[in-house]
């Protein structure tokens, strides 16, 4: 994981980490996942494929349980809501922290510890806060401490990984006893959506001045309005949260009255917690391990809707995938069927886009299927692939695909990128780097030079696909190879720019299919979330959401 310390806070950097880097450790230690509701257990059928069903709602909790554990891959660096970004701090971080808004199991957006919210003008958004609202130390939610929370992440001293989400504001003011108003320099669309996310993140006024550079680490803890409190932590071993009796939303009153998160770096040892009742839960499971919890007699495996697409990234388009023909002929090549099958167990469908089709969901029905549908297709071909790299004449041209030694999904799509480069003609080499060494892939272009592809799992933080097209245009630090189209900057600036969900659609529409085109990253798979429940618990909803859903509060104790 990058560090944590002052130097290394460049805000675009750290949001590349955790959500590309970071995700590329999730999905190494556990195997990571995405798509969309029954209990899930693989069914094999005749020709060797895997079906799965995917599951809204795991049965309701029968009542209280005084405490349950939970397995996390990786100890988190910070608790620090400016610097969440990644797995292990957003999944505990959602039961502690609110933000204004709340993005639900289903993906969509609602009011918050903002009650209400209105747009009067393109450029203005006025948030109306929840009144009656306490912090867990029991002082007030006041609008004061929106303010603060918020404008701490235009601070360049912070090097806030949500810097970006900012990037269009111009002031951030208190205009009421409970009333917000942020003004920005031109139309955003995607910022009022991110109010859902870290970047909404409501922390005391009070509690940050106090704890300084303390804040979010084991000695400062968090102060926020979440179901759970800041309990304790033991550096290397647990995080202990705690049940906030003073909680405001009676919905989502917590069952629990503890949550022990078990830091497990290994994947072997969390499937063992899980099946001898170590630990009572926990998210991503590893693909290896699928067929063996889905017939536990310890618990449930249950997948659920998910936001997350593998995906190649071409860092380097001054060698022979400069050629856009050449990036379409290696993606035909790619056995990416063998991949799912191979990879992720079977549970997981190809994917012929940079998003999940879910991310349309705010599209007008009249429209959101035909948009799913119009984009181009590279359907496996390698011998038509190969003709097509023959015509671009790049035959015995070397190029490097980056991996590490993650986990058995990792190394097997490496294997499978350098097997399709071979078929159509490319002399292609594998370089193994450390897990730290390949977080710098995503952070450092010196760290990319002669790198010309490497795996990332990029999930989004939001339901539009523009957080992810947004960080394909020209300039942006997530622009690794340094693709560049302005055809398609057109099309994110015209999407970005408009409220209207039918104009925002089809602008979005459009740059997807010059990204498709043009491929300066290349569509894998997606797979489901995928959760598993010990015989102990139950009341989750399976959803990628839980990165800022308080998704402990509703596990209660099984029947």
């Amino acid at each position: 994981m990058p560090s944590q310390s002052a130097e290394s806070r460049r805000p675009t950097q750290m949001r590349a980490v955790r959500r590309a880097a970071g995700t590329l450790l999730a999905a190494s230690a556990m195997l990571i996942i995405t798509a969309c509701s029954g209990t899930a257990h693989p069914d094999k059928d005749a020709g060797g494929s895997t079906s799965y069903k995917l599951t809204k709602q795991t049965p309701a909790a029968a009542g209280d349980i005084d405490a349950f554990t939970w397995s996390i891959y990786a100890e988190p660096s910070s608790l620090d809501y400016a610097y969440a970004y990644d797995y292990p701090p957003n999944q505990i971080l959602a039961n502690v922290c609110e933000s204004l808004l709340r993005w639900n199991p289903d993906l969509t957006t609602s009011p918050n510890l903002a009650s209400s919210y209105t747009n009067p003008t393109p450029t203005t958004w006025v948030y109306k806060i929840r009144p009656g609202v306490h912090f867990h130390d029991g002082t007030v939610l006041t609008a004061n401490d929106v303010v603060a929370s918020l404008r701490r992440h235009m601070d360049p001293a912070v090097g806030s990984a949500w810097e970006n989400t900012f990037r269009n504001v111009k002031s951030i003011d208190t205009t009421g006893p409970l009333e917000v108003t942020v003004k920005l320099k031109k139309p955003d669309a995607v910022f009022n959506q991110e109010m859902a996310t870290s970047s909404g993140t409501i922390e005391s006024a009070a509690t940050l001045a106090k704890a300084g550079r303390d804040y979010g680490s084991p000695k400062g803890g968090v102060n926020c309005t979440g179901p759970f409190s800041f309990g304790s932590w033991a550096s290397g071993q647990s995080l202990t949260l705690k049940k906030f009796d003073g909680y405001w939303n009676t919905k989502l009153k917590p069952k629990a009255g503890q949550v022990k998160f078990v830091f497990l770096s290994d994947a072997t040892t969390r499937v063992n917690a899980f099946q001898s009742g170590e630990v009572d839960g926990g998210w991503m499971v590893p693909a290896d391990a699928y067929d063996q919890l889905g017939s536990s007699t310890a618990g449930k495996l249950y997948y659920g809707v998910n936001s997350t697409v593998a995906e190649e990234i071409v860092s380097n388009l001054k060698g022979p995938l400069g050629d856009t023909e050449v990036r379409k002929a290696l993606l035909m090549a790619i056995d990416r069927k063998g991949i799912v099958r191979a990879g992720a167990g079977g549970i997981g469908e190809v994917a012929d886009s940079l998003v999940t089709d879910n991310m349309w969901d705010q599209a007008p029905a009249a429209s959101r299927k035909a948009i799913i549908k119009d984009v181009p297709h590279y359907p496996y071909d390698p011998a038509k692939a190969k003709e097509i790299a023959q015509r671009a004449g790049v035959k015995g041209q070397r190029i490097v695909i980056a991996t590490s030694p993650l986990d058995s999904q990792t190394t097997i799509v490496a294997q499978a990128v350098e097997q399709a480069a071979k078929a159509i003609g490319l002399d292609p080499k594998i370089e193994t780097l450390s897990p730290e060494k390949y977080s710098t892939l995503f952070t450092d272009a010196a760290a990319r030079k002669g790198i010309d592809l490497f795996l990332t799992f990029w999930y989004t933080s939001i339901t539009d696909p523009l957080d992810v097209y947004g960080s394909l245009e020209t300039g942006m630090f997530t622009n690794y190879g340094g693709w560049t189209n302005k055809e398609f900057d057109k099309a994110v600036e015209d999407a970005s720019g408009t409220y209207d969900p039918a104009a925002r659609a089809r602008a979005s529409a459009k740059a997807q299919k010059v990204a498709l085109r043009e491929l300066p990253w290349l569509p894998l798979y997606t797979q489901p979330t995928s959760v598993f429940l010990g015989n102990r618990i139950t009341g989750v909803q399976p959803s990628v959401a839980y990165l800022y859903y308080p998704w402990a509060a509703e596990i209660g104790a099984k029947k």
